[in-house]
């Protein structure tokens, strides 16, 4: 459910009215998450890595109000109870193709539901579709996640749509998984809206993620 701001309450007001008419309110971090638990668990099951760490990235998401917040098409301000993932899945002979996988608390479900997804994209689909039906619809209850499992980065930059409208929906790209010290991390890079989300809130998301993906080990 979509819920409207009030702008004289609201808490981030002032952020907001600050930010709100930069030339480019986004900014991008970069860091890593430590992965072991759920890498282990996916290779025990034989089931994918990939599914694993998004459904723990789409929990950290929605642990964190900030980066559910959105512009709607009249220019108010909006934060969703939740939002789900879209996702670019690698399609053979082409290019890729980009899926809504919805959230879900908890993971076998999800899991069931987004193998079912990523396992039954038409070989001759839009590729962009998802994004067209979020244009067309003007809600974004989303947010972007993109693997790059054979890259590893330390930073990294993002497509900008127009000045002024780098995007209307969080971006992170997953990167190559690495042994440090024992532990598996994966770098994560995001871009996040500076008038609705600080660093306290990065490092919130990045503190729910790493729980979840811990729990793979319990």
């Amino acid at each position: 459910m979509k819920h409207l701001v009030n702008p004289d309450t609201w808490e981030r007001r002032d952020n907001y009215a600050f930010f709100r008419d930069f030339l480019n309110p986004w900014f991008s971090v970069t860091t890593e998450i430590d992965c072991t638990e759920a890498y282990a668990a996916a290779k025990t099951s034989g089931r994918s890595f990939f599914l694993h760490y998004l459904w723990a990235v789409l929990c950290g998401v929605n642990e964190v109000r900030e980066l559910r917040f959105r512009t709607t098409a009249r220019g108010e301000v909006a934060w969703y109870d939740t939002v789900d993932v879209i996702t670019p899945i690698a399609v053979p002979g082409r290019t890729f193709h980009t899926v809504r996988i919805p959230y879900r608390a908890d993971f076998e479900p999800f899991y069931a539901e987004a193998r079912a997804i990523v396992t039954d994209i038409p070989a001759d689909g839009d590729p962009y579709g998802e994004e067209k039906r979020l244009q067309a619809q003007g809600d974004y209850d989303v947010f972007l996640l993109s693997a790059t499992p054979k890259l590893r980065f330390t930073a990294i930059t993002y497509a900008q749509e127009s000045p002024g409208c780098p995007t209307q929906y969080p971006l992170m790209n997953a990167g190559k998984a690495v042994r440090r010290d024992g532990r598996l991390v994966m770098p994560l890079s995001m871009f996040v809206n500076h008038a609705f989300a600080d660093g306290e809130h990065i490092g919130r998301f990045v503190e729910a993620t790493e729980a979840a993906l811990a729990r793979f080990g319990r």
